[in-house]
């Protein structure tokens, strides 16, 4: 006897609810027509991804940072609609940004 068949056992009236999908959604974010601008840069001798380009509200912006920053582990911030990433993670932050729907143009390296 599983656990399901004791709860019907000990609730006989109640009817279990659906199961959400567990399947995450992909974050909506506001897609924009012109590219993303990825670059590499070096500040203070470390190396920095930054985004520029994207024309969304703020809100988006915070969303899009904290989603990229939750998916590499690394810090960064937003900046006058700048997009500053600790490290060089161009490849996986182009990708990142591809599967959601962006247009995205690598620059420099």
């Amino acid at each position: 006897m599983d656990l399901g068949d004791q709860l019907k056992n000990l609730f006989p009236d109640h009817e279990p609810e659906e199961e959400p999908d567990n399947d995450k959604e992909k974050p909506s974010y506001w897609l924009q027509d012109d590219p993303i601008i990825c670059k590499y840069e070096k500040r203070k001798g470390k190396p920095v991804t930054i985004l520029e380009g994207y024309n969304g509200a703020d809100s988006d912006f915070k969303k899009l940072t904290k989603d990229l920053k939750t998916l590499l582990g690394v810090g960064g911030s937003f900046k006058n609609e700048t997009i500053i990433i600790q490290g060089d993670y161009r490849d996986k932050i182009m990708d990142y940004l591809k599967k959601n729907g962006f247009s995205v143009k690598r620059v420099g390296g």
